[in-house]
């Protein structure tokens, strides 16, 4: 756990780090290319990021630092060597043929994976029902995989809001556009209409740079989230099905043990019995 918080917190400070120096060099105008209008010279960072407005700044551009950190919080978590590993079914077969009942249920639910935890609660708490163990298993994954999808549903709103919040820049680029126009009489000049086209068309740029991959993020966590939800079912009914055969072998060995040597000193006692009754008549 704190490992992972302290990966966030790097990922994070090197996105800083990353975008300060990325605002520092377009504002310098050393990485991008000048455009010259009117006789003066604008940046990247001026065209796409200061014509915007405060929509753009307050709104738009952390909306983006956001969808950016939390698709780097995903990568991390949502992996399938963190939520199945590929030898998690092997080492819970290996436990259940080891271990007792209570040790197997408490080893098995230190676990952090998927598998692990659905296998410690169906074993804890259906042991004695195949049926209620079984299902017990397939709910405990579906819990799992809905709290994953709970997860990355901020991906999928970012991805929904930021068209709208774009096009509501536009519409207020097209607000000062006609208002401009009102004020030159009907006959401005570009200059005057610069601005309100400048908040009309960055905005609805960043909308569209922010959804486009926060929805194609969405969409692989959701499919990745699936298809390990739907392995491990199958995995842990495989899994259930064997540990319910060792510990059925195990309990009829137990069994076994204990009432055989009674069956065999029955006969012991009632020969010698019979041996003592035949030696008295005698």
């Amino acid at each position: 756990m704190h490992k992972r918080l302290l990966i966030k917190g790097v990922f994070l400070l090197l996105l800083l780090a990353i975008v300060g120096w990325i605002i520092f060099t377009m504002t310098r105008g050393g990485l991008a290319s000048k455009e010259v209008q009117a006789g003066q010279e604008r940046t990247l960072l001026e065209q796409f990021v200061i014509s915007g407005g405060p929509i753009v700044w307050f709104v738009l551009v952390p909306m983006s630092f956001v969808m950016v950190y939390l698709a780097a919080e995903y990568c991390l978590a949502i992996r399938r060597k963190t939520l199945l590993p590929a030898d998690a079914a092997e080492q819970i077969r290996r436990l259940a043929q080891e271990a007792e009942l209570k040790r197997l249920v408490a080893e098995i639910g230190q676990r952090d994976d998927i598998l692990g935890t659905a296998v410690s609660r169906a074993i804890a708490k259906g042991v004695d029902d195949w049926f209620r163990m079984r299902e017990t298993m397939f709910e405990s994954v579906q819990d799992q995989a809905v709290s994953l999808m709970r997860r990355i549903e901020w991906v999928n709103l970012i991805g929904n809001v930021s068209p709208m919040v774009g096009l509501f820049g536009t519409v207020i680029g097209m607000i000062q556009l006609f208002n401009a126009m009102v004020a030159a009489g009907g006959q401005p000049q570009p200059v005057q209409l610069a601005a309100g086209i400048s908040v009309a068309l960055v905005t609805t740029f960043w909308g569209l740079l922010i959804a486009i991959p926060a929805l194609a993020v969405y969409g692989i966590f959701r499919n990745r989230i699936e298809t390990i939800a739907n392995e491990a079912m199958t995995q842990g009914e495989e899994i259930l099905a064997q540990v319910r055969r060792i510990l059925r072998k195990r309990l009829e060995g137990v069994s076994n043990s204990g009432v055989k040597p009674a069956i065999r000193e029955i006969p012991a006692k009632r020969a010698g019995q019979i041996k003592q009754q035949q030696q008295s008549q005698d």
